[in-house]
């Protein structure tokens, strides 16, 4: 079985600890992520995507909001 790779919009914690959101994917070698609330204010980058594990994509994320 392969493993999800992170996408934009998905929500997703970075190998360091902390959730993101995926902003960006730049020439499919760097992910570029921000905090889940509070702007786009901070954000950092991966080249590593297989340490982003996908805890909630996109399209989940957008279903559950509409439904709340």
């Amino acid at each position: 079985m392969s493993r999800v790779r992170a996408e934009i919009g998905d929500l997703v914690r970075d190998g360091a600890g902390p959730q993101a959101i995926v902003t960006d994917i730049k020439q499919g070698r760097t992910w570029v992520l921000r905090r889940p609330a509070g702007g786009m204010s901070h954000q950092w980058e991966t080249d590593d995507p297989d340490s982003l594990h996908v805890l909630e994509t996109r399209t989940s994320r957008l279903e559950r909001q509409r439904d709340e």
